[in-house]
């Protein structure tokens, strides 16, 4: 592993942890000032209480309710729950009748409500499509786009169009009626059989005089909680609204203010449960907020409705093709006043051909209708899943039964046993807490300081956004969401965990402390970011499938996960740096956590871990040789070889001078022994003549002398 490169910049780290903190001290001090912010968290329904109410369905005697009605019921209130940013809200099923919806704190007038107001679903028919937005929102992007303002042929005379332009602008191409397009929010409606064939106005026309069905409407019930509304019976001529020749009612200014005022992309707007009339044109958003309706009376209700299921289409030639469907079924009053309905409006120009299924106020689909539906077996087709279409078919056979709910009960809920459990779960948490301070300075000494700081910080940051979660967002703290943040930093000490035995790893390896900092984050910390990313997947998996307090569990525990990668980046890493310059740390106190003799490194590893010198006589032969590659290569001369040179010197130059020695003796005795011979062999000589034979003997020794030591010498 290279060294690093970067150098280390503690301080500006610490820098943007400060800001950090300091900004959303200022935000969450701003909102208890100016705003409803307060200084503790909001609780949840088993900490602080709450409001119970039990809701008990209305329906005829002798009418079964299945669970897949209760539970669309529940599906729809914690819907209608949710959009109004109350959150930890109970909604259960109690029996096999009664729901109960438990709302915590104090619940004002309109969220009680929502929750007491049925569900129906509901068929109307569609007199303008136009686009979600609110005119004034559409107004503005026209102009930072420059467009202009167009007309369209809409089917309407000059006067209405000129009245509708004025109210609306008309400039949306949503709105344009007479465009040839496909219809928005819904799909065809043709036979299940699959058949497409047009319709042909029939050759008597359907006539309805208004005195005759004011004289013949009974209260039936239908598209309102109170049937008191609804002025028509089953038997009544349908339709009962044609958009063309009853424009005057649809066209009021009331309704056009409505519709051009509403903004369906706007969720508060899509909560359903609204109290709409049933013998009234009204204003609707589609359930996905793709478009905005003008709607007629009720011309169907859902009780009607037999049975509805998803499958595929059937071709013209009646085989099965590969688009999903939505097949529905009526029972005999309703095949009548559908075939009724299908007669009038298939062949009719866009959107006039279109009728609206409207579920708890919003509109669930608006197809088209391409055929004449005379055996109360309807498909609906268009461009959506599998998927989508059976959800689509859940909603029509579950919304099916109008669930006219009486509050049969509501209490105030007491927090006591929720307070309980609370301060169990703090003494819990504390308790755990402490265990882990004690193991980290038992572990690691003084160094366990840093693991409390890094808590501190990190608990400091899960309050402050607790805060503003619970001001902004409407989050309530349960005791799940207790869990999950006693559980969210367990695991952030886990992480400094890993960070620690890493920079041990580094230090055990000969490292000193600077370098086993870098180069342990360097490892570590992709460590923890795969563990962090494994943590924060799981909790927003377990947020998006669960609901009530466990969803506050998985909120606390991602916002913990994201807590603890801030803390051990901006704080804990930064601090090591730091530390790890000074000198109680850098040299290896003994209390220091990172003593390198405390953690079982061999003395050579330690001394080079300390950049001590290491003596001869515990150098390894490989250290040795090393050493020696190293001096060479930086030109440094070796005091062992130089010893060795002199050694060798001193004993060349000794066995030299011997072996001179050795030869001036030999020699000495080779020219006595001459010298001797010679006076022998010429014992009558004179003794002049033995001087001179003496002379020249001394002098062939001194000339074989000199060029003996000039030999040497050469050597």
């Amino acid at each position: 592993m290279s060294d690093i490169e970067e150098k280390p910049r503690p301080g500006l780290r610490f820098l943007w942890l400060t800001i950090i903190t300091l900004v959303l001290a200022a935000i969450i001090a701003g909102g208890v000032i100016w705003s409803n912010a307060t200084t503790t968290p909001k609780l949840a329904l088993d900490l602080e209480g709450g409001t119970s109410i039990i809701l008990e369905p209305q329906v005829s005697k002798g009418t079964d309710i299945s669970k897949e009605q209760l539970d669309q019921a529940v599906a729809i209130i914690r819907q209608r729950v949710d959009s109004t940013g109350v959150s930890e809200a109970e909604i259960t099923t109690q029996g096999d009748r009664n729901i109960v919806v438990n709302l915590p704190g104090n619940p004002d007038e309109e969220t009680r409500n929502l929750v007491r107001s049925s569900a129906q679903l509901v068929f109307r028919r569609v007199a303008l499509v136009g686009d979600p937005r609110s005119q004034e929102q559409i107004q503005k992007e026209q102009e930072k786009n420059g467009e202009e303002k167009s007309g369209a042929d809409d089917g309407l005379s000059d006067e209405e169009r000129k009245r509708l332009e004025d109210l609306t602008g008309a400039d949306s191409k949503g709105d344009a009626q007479g465009e040839e397009q496909a219809p928005s929010g819904g799909g065809d409606v043709v036979n299940a059989g699959g058949s497409a064939e047009k319709k042909t106005k029939e050759a008597s026309e359907k006539t309805k005089s208004s005195e005759s069905a004011a004289k013949d409407a009974e209260k039936s019930g239908e598209g309102s909680d109170s049937s008191d509304d609804t002025k028509v019976t089953d038997s009544t001529p349908r339709p009962l609204f044609d958009p063309e020749k009853d424009a005057a009612e649809w066209q009021t200014d009331k309704i056009i203010k409505e519709y051009t005022e509403l903004d369906c992309t706007n969720k508060k707007n899509r909560t359903g449960g609204q109290q709409k009339p049933s013998d009234e044109p009204v204003v609707s958003c589609s359930e996905d907020g793709q478009a905005k309706y003008i709607l007629g009376p009720v011309e169907l209700s859902g009780d009607h409705l037999a049975d509805a299921n998803a499958g595929y289409a059937a071709g013209a030639n009646g085989v099965q093709t590969n688009n999903p469907a939505v097949n529905l079924s009526f029972d005999a009053t309703g095949r009548e006043i559908f075939k009724q309905i299908t007669s009038d409006i298939t062949g009719n120009q866009q959107p006039y051909n279109q009728f609206a299924i409207e579920l708890d106020g919003l509109v669930l689909s608006a197809p088209s209708s391409n055929a004449v539906i005379t055996d109360g077996n309807a498909q609906i087709t268009g461009n959506f899943s599998l998927d989508e279409a059976q959800t689509l078919a859940n909603q029509l056979k579950n919304g099916s039964l109008p669930l006219s709910f009486q509050v049969q009960s509501e209490d105030q809920i007491s927090p006591t046993l929720g307070s309980n459990y609370l301060k169990i779960g703090l003494l819990t948490g504390l308790v755990g807490l402490l265990l882990v301070v004690v193991y980290s300075l038992l572990q690691y000494r003084v160094l366990g300081l840093v693991t409390v700081s890094s808590l501190v910080v990190a608990g400091v940051l899960t309050y402050l956004l607790l805060l503003l979660a619970s001001w902004r967002y409407g989050y309530r703290l349960s005791l799940a969401g207790v869990a999950g943040i006693i559980i969210g930093i367990g695991m952030a000490a886990d992480s400094f965990i890993v960070y620690f035995e890493r920079v041990r790893d580094e230090l055990r390896s000969g490292r000193n402390l600077l370098s086993a900092v870098e180069v342990g984050w360097d490892r570590a910390k992709r460590t923890i970011y795969a563990s962090k990313a494994v943590n924060m997947l799981a909790a927003v998996i377990l947020y998006i499938l669960a609901v009530g307090s466990v969803r506050g569990f998985a909120f606390t525990l991602g916002l913990t996960v994201i807590i603890d990668v801030l803390i051990v980046f901006l704080f804990t890493h930064p601090m090591l740096q730091v530390l790890a310059r000074t000198k109680f740390f850098g040299e290896g106190h003994p209390m220091s956590g990172m003593d390198p003799r405390l953690l079982g490194v061999k003395p050579a590893a330690y001394r080079g871990a300390l950049n001590l010198s290491i003596d001869d006589k515990d150098k390894s032969p490989e250290a040795k040789r090393r050493e020696k590659a190293r001096r060479r290569k930086a030109g440094i001369t070796d005091p062992d070889s130089e010893t060795t040179d002199t050694t060798a010197s001193e004993s060349e130059k000794t066995s030299t001078k011997s072996t001179t020695e050795k030869t001036k003796t030999a020699k000495s005795k080779n020219a006595k022994s001459k010298t001797a011979k010679t006076a022998t062999a010429t014992g009558a000589m004179t003794i002049a003549e033995r001087k001179a034979a003496a002379l020249r003997a001394e002098e062939d020794d001194a000339a074989e002398d000199s060029a003996t030591d000039g030999k040497e010498a050469d050597k």
